[in-house]
C-alpha cells in the first residue's frame, strides 16, 4: 500500500529555504500554515534574505547559501532557485549533511540528476524532487483506483499544461541561459504524470515550435510502452487551456478536472459513461505541504527512497526530458558544461 503523506508536521525537523523567489514564498507559506518549522532562509544577499525572513516570520536570515547549509539548526534544505542552479545548490547542501527537497525540474538533465542522487545515497540523505502534484490527496486516490482495477487495464494517459506566461524575451521563462522554455517549467508535470501511471516509456516521439530566443514555445510528445500503452503529453507557454488530464482504461476512465496538477476534483466513469466515483476533498493551503511531509516521513524512518517518487524515477524523468529535447533540437549550456554558479 502506498504511503500517504498527511500534509502536517510535528515541527521537529527544521527547514532551511535556499532562494527567496516566488516559489520559495509559496512553499514557505504552506510549511508554516501546516506546522512545519522553517528555521532559516538563505540568499545571495543579506537584504533579500532578511526581507523574506521578515515577511514569513523565519527566525534566521543568511546572506549566502554557504551560511545557510552550514547552519547547525537546519536539517533539510528546500532548493528554490532556477533550474540551471539546482545541481550545484543540491550538491552544496548534501555535502553539508542536509537532506534536500529540490524544485522541479529536478535538474537540467539526467547526468546532473544522477550526480545529486548518487551523492545523497552515498551520504544516507534524502534527495526528493519537489513534484508536488505527486503527493496531493487526489493523486494518491487515483493511484489506488488504478491499483484496485476499477478502470481495468490502463491503455492511455493524456495530460496538458498550457499557460499564457510573460512574453518578455529577457524573462527567465524565455531565456536559454536560465533553462527557459515550456518543457522544463510546464512539460515536466505531464511527463512526470505519465511516468507515475505508466512508468518509463520504450520509445518517445516529440515535436515542438520554438521562440525567437531559442527555447521551446510549445512541445508535444507521445510515449509508447512495451504493452502497447500510450501517453500523450503537451505543454505551451504562450497560450492557456483548461489543463485537464485523463487516464483511460479498458473498463472506464478517470477525468481529472482543471487544473489537474493542483488539488482538484476528478470523476471515475464506467464504459457506459456512468459515474463510478466522484472525488472532492478540500486541501489546506496550496497543497505544497504534502511533498514536505513525505520528505519528513522518509527522514524519520531513516530511508532515502519512498514509493511515490523514488530518486531513480526523477533521474528517469530527466532522461526522458533529455530525449525530448534531443528530438526538438533544444540544448542548454549544462548539457556540455557543468554550471557551479549559485543563484536565487
Amino acid at each position: 500500500m502506498t504511503n500517504q503523506p498527511t500534509g502536517t508536521s510535528d515541527g521537529r525537523i527544521r527547514w532551511g529555504i535556499l532562494g527567496t523567489g516566488f516559489i520559495a514564498g509559496l512553499q514557505t507559506q504552506d510549511l508554516i500554515e501546516n506546522g512545519f518549522t522553517v528555521q532559516a532562509v538563505g540568499s545571495r544577499t543579506l537584504d533579500s534574505s532578511q526581507a523574506f525572513a521578515e515577511e514569513y516570520g523565519v527566525a534566521t536570515a543568511h546572506g549566502s547559501y554557504e551560511d545557510l547549509v552550514a547552519d547547525p539548526l537546519v536539517d533539510v534544505v528546500y532548493i528554490a532557485t532556477p533550474h540551471p542552479f539546482h545541481h550545484a545548490n543540491a550538491l552544496l547542501a548534501l555535502n553539508a549533511g542536509k537532506h534536500v527537497l529540490v524544485e522541479k525540474s529536478f535538474t537540467m538533465n539526467a547526468r546532473e540528476a544522477q550526480d545529486v542522487v548518487d551523492l545523497a545515497e552515498s551520504k544516507g540523505l534524502v534527495a526528493l524532487e519537489a513534484m508536488w502534484s505527486r503527493f496531493l490527496p487526489h493523486m494518491i486516490r487515483i493511484r489506488a483506483i488504478i491499483e484496485e482495477g476499477t478502470i481495468g487495464e490502463v491503455r492511455k494517459v493524456v495530460a496538458s499544461h498550457n499557460q499564457s506566461l510573460p512574453k518578455d524575451p529577457a524573462h527567465r521563462l524565455n531565456d536559454p541561459a536560465l533553462g527557459g522554455g515550456a518543457l522544463l517549467d510546464l512539460g515536466i508535470y505531464p511527463v512526470s504524470f505519465a511516468f507515475d501511471i505508466l512508468g518509463t516509456p520504450e520509445t518517445i516521439r516529440a515535436s515542438a515550435s520554438m521562440t525567437a530566443t531559442g527555447v521551446d514555445r510549445q512541445t508535444a510528445a507521445i510515449f509508447e510502452y512495451v504493452g502497447g500503452q500510450q501517453a500523450i503529453v503537451d505543454c505551451e507557454l504562450d497560450a492557456a487551456s483548461a489543463n485537464r488530464a485523463m487516464v483511460i482504461g479498458t473498463e472506464g476512465w478517470i477525468d481529472i478536472e482543471s487544473t489537474w496538477y493542483n488539488p482538484t476534483p476528478f470523476t471515475v466513469h464506467a464504459l457506459d459513461g456512468s459515474v463510478v466515483e466522484r472525488y472532492e476533498q478540500p486541501v489546506n493551503s496550496r497543497g505544497m505541504q504534502y511533498q514536505a511531509a513525505e520528505l519528513e516521513r522518509l527522514v524519520r524512518e531513516g530511508v532515502t527512497s519512498g514509493t511515490i517518487l523514488p530518486p531513480r524515477e526523477s533521474v528517469a524523468v530527466m532522461a526522458a526530458m533529455d530525449e525530448i529535447r534531443r528530438q526538438i533540437g533544444l540544448s542548454y549550456d549544462a548539457d556540455s558544461t557543468p554550471d557551479e554558479t549559485l543563484h536565487d
